[in-house]
C-alpha cells in the first residue's frame, strides 16, 4: 500500500524533522506498505521517490510541527486537486491523516480537512494504526471504523462540527499516546543530504519530553513524562551513523538535562563523532558537553534565559539564574567558541519595563564577558493549548512591537547582533494555536498569507485576532478540551 508522507514545508526544512525520518523508517520497514515524501517544492504535487502525483495515493499523512505550516496543507491538497474538506471528499480521494505536537494540542483548525487525527505519538499504536489503514482498500468507511476503534485516534467528521464550536466537552475525549521505553523504537537520521538544514548531519534523538515544566513551553507538556535513551542504545545509534558521516546532533527538548550527558559526549568524541546541539541548559550547564562541542568544530554557544529579570524567570518557572548565564558565557570564552545566541521571549504574562530593561541588561552583561559575536533572537510569546497559560493573553503586533524596537535599539551600538521574530506572524501562529473549527474557513479563504489578508479572513468567518487573542475566562469551554494529555495544565 503507498503511503505519501507529506511534509507541509520545504524539502531543506522537512529532511530536517526527526518525525519524518522515523514514520518513513517504519513504514518502509514493513513489507506490505511503500512510503515516498512529498514537500512543497514541487508543482503540481508528487513524490520525491516516485514522482507520483499526490492523488494517486490512497493515504496522505501529513506530520504538522508547526501551526504556521496550516496554510500549507491546505494548499498542498489545492495544487494536488483533493478538496480540502473532507465532506467534499469521496472514494475517488485519498484518506488524509495527521499528526504532530501542533494537531496533538489542538485538531480544530485543521479538523475539517483531516479524515483522522493521531493525538500523541504514533510508536505505541504504530502496527494496529498501519493495520487498519490497509483497509482503505475495501473502503473509506471501512478504514475509518478500524480507527475509531484505536485509542488516540481522533475522527474530526465522525461528530457534528457544532459540537466543536459550542460545546467542545461534548466530544468523546481522546487520550494521548506516549511511548513508554524509548530504547524499543530508536529516532535518528535514515537518510543524509547536503540540501538540509543540517547538512550531512545524523541527528539522534536522546530523550523525549522534559522534566522541567516551563509553563509556556508546549513540548513540556505534549511530549510528557521525560524520558532518556540508555547510553547503549544511543550509543550503537551512533556507531551505526558514523558509517556514514562524523557529524552527529544530539535532539531532545533539554540535551544536556541527559543523565549520562557528560560520559556520553565524551565517548562519542572517543568514536571520532564531530558534536552539535540545538541548545543547552546551563543550570547546571554541562562543561563535558562544551568541551565536546568545541573539540567537534562548533563554533556557537546557544542558550535560552527566555526572560531578563529572575522575578519573570519565576513566574515562567525557569530556574537558571544569571550566575548560571555568566557561567556558561565564560565557559564559552574558554574553549574558543566565536558565537553566543542568547534567546529570549517578549510578551510573556505579567512582563513589565523593568523586566524589558533587564533583558538588556543581561544581553550587555553577557557580551561586556564574551570577546566576540552576540546574537540575541527575540520571540514573541504565544499561549499554548494544555500549557498552564493556554488561558492567558497574547499581545497582539502593535503592542509587542514597541518592546522589540526597545530591545533593539538599546543594544545597537554593542558588539551584539539582534534578530527579532515577526510580532505579526506570531500573532498569526496565535490564533492558529488557539482557535476553533471556523479557524479553518479562514484558512480556505487565504490564498496569499498576509497579515491584512488573514485579518480579513478571519472576519469572514466571523472571528478577529483581538477575540482569539484575548484572555480565555475560567471556566470557558477550550475548543481542544477533549483532548486529554494525561497532565493538569495548571500554573
Amino acid at each position: 500500500m503507498p503511503i505519501a508522507l507529506a511534509f507541509p514545508n520545504l524539502y531543506h526544512l522537512g529532511m530536517s524533522s526527526l518525525a519524518l525520518h522515523s514514520l518513513y523508517r517504519l513504514w518502509n520497514l514493513r513489507n506490505d506498505v511503500v512510503c515516498e515524501r512529498v514537500f512543497t517544492d514541487w508543482a503540481p504535487p508528487s513524490s520525491l521517490e516516485t514522482g507520483a502525483p499526490l492523488d494517486h495515493f490512497p493515504i496522505v499523512a501529513f506530520t504538522v510541527s508547526y501551526e504556521m505550516d496550516y496554510f500549507q496543507v491546505v494548499a498542498l491538497l489545492r495544487a494536488a486537486g483533493v478538496p480540502p474538506r473532507a465532506a467534499d471528499r469521496d472514494e475517488t480521494h485519498p484518506l488524509i491523516i495527521a499528526g504532530g505536537p501542533a494537531v496533538s494540542a489542538n485538531p480544530e483548525p485543521l479538523a475539517p480537512f483531516l479524515d483522522a487525527v493521531v493525538i500523541g505519538e504514533v510508536e505505541p499504536i504504530f502496527t494496529p494504526f498501519t493495520d487498519a489503514l490497509h483497509r482503505v482498500v475495501d473502503s473509506r468507511d471501512a478504514c475509518l471504523t478500524a480507527l475509531a476503534e484505536l485509542p488516540g485516534l481522533y475522527l474530526p467528521n465522525v461528530q457534528p462540527c457544532d459540537a466543536s464550536l459550542l460545546q467542545p466537552s461534548a466530544r468523546h475525549p481522546v487520550t494521548r499516546q506516549w511511548l513508554r521505553e524509548l530504547d524499543s523504537s530508536p529516532t535518528y537520521s535514515v537518510l543524509l543530504t547536503r540540501n538540509t538544514e543540517f547538512a550531512n548531519m545524523g541527528l539522534i534523538e536522546i530523550a523525549r519530553g522534559c522534566g522541567r515544566g516551563c509553563r509556556f513551553c508546549l513540548a513540556g507538556y505534549a511530549y510528557r513524562p521525560c524520558r532518556e535513551r540508555s547510553l547503549e542504545s544511543i550509543l550503537a545509534t551512533a556507531r551505526d551513523l558514523l558509517h556514514h558521516t562524523d557529524r552527529l546532533g544530539l535532539v531532545s527538548a533539554a540535551v544536556s538535562d541527559h543523565a549520562e550527558i557528560d560520559r556520553l559526549a565524551v565517548e562519542l568524541r572517543g568514536l571520532g563523532a564531530r558534536l552539535s546541539v540545538s541548545s543547552i541548559r546551563v543550570d547546571p550547564i554541562s562543561e563535558a558537553l562544551v568541551r565536546a562541542l568545541a573539540e567537534s568544530g562548533t563554533r556557537t554557544l546557544t542558550i535560552a534565559p527566555e526572560a531578563g529579570s529572575e522575578r519573570l524567570r519565576g513566574v515562567i518557572h525557569k530556574t537558571q539564574t544569571e550566575d548560571d548565564v555568566f557561567h556558561a558565557v565564560e565557559l564559552a570564552t574558554r574553549y574558543g567558541l566565536t558565537q553566543l545566541k542568547l534567546y529570549f521571549i517578549v510578551g510573556l504574562p505579567t512582563e513589565e519595563q523593568d523586566d524589558i530593561q533587564a533583558l538588556v541588561d543581561l544581553a550587555r552583561a553577557c557580551a561586556d564577558r564574551f570577546p566576540r559575536q552576540v546574537t540575541v533572537n527575540l520571540t514573541p510569546f504565544v499561549p499554548k493549548a494544555h500549557t498552564p497559560f493556554q488561558r492567558v493573553e497574547q499581545l497582539t503586533a502593535d503592542k509587542v512591537k514597541p518592546r522589540l524596537t526597545y530591545v533593539e535599539r538599546q543594544l545597537r551600538h554593542r558588539n551584539i547582533q539582534v534578530k527579532s521574530e515577526s510580532p505579526a506572524r506570531m500573532e498569526i501562529q496565535g490564533t492558529l494555536a488557539r482557535g476553533d473549527r471556523r479557524v479553518a474557513e479562514a484558512l480556505l479563504a487565504v490564498e496569499h498569507l498576509t497579515p491584512a489578508a488573514w485579518r480579513q479572513a478571519l472576519t469572514g468567518a466571523g472571528l478577529s485576532v483581538q477575540g482569539l487573542l484575548a484572555a480565555i475566562p475560567a471556566g470557558t469551554p477550550l475548543p481542544w478540551g477533549f483532548v486529554q494529555f494525561g497532565v493538569s495544565p495548571s500554573a
